[in-house]
């Protein structure tokens, strides 16, 4: 699902998806041992 998320904000520049991206990506931080995550953080750091 963050992989769809950035992909659509990467192509559209969209404000929202953007705060949804983000939101997700809190989500599953919260969630300890979370592989998705750690996954996404590799791909697409955030600096």
């Amino acid at each position: 699902m963050m992989d769809f998320t950035w992909k659509v904000f990467s192509q559209t520049g969209n404000i929202d998806t953007y705060l949804l991206f983000k939101e997700l990506e809190q989500e599953t931080q919260d969630k300890p041992g979370n592989q998705d995550a750690e996954l996404t953080e590799v791909d697409f750091p955030i600096s």
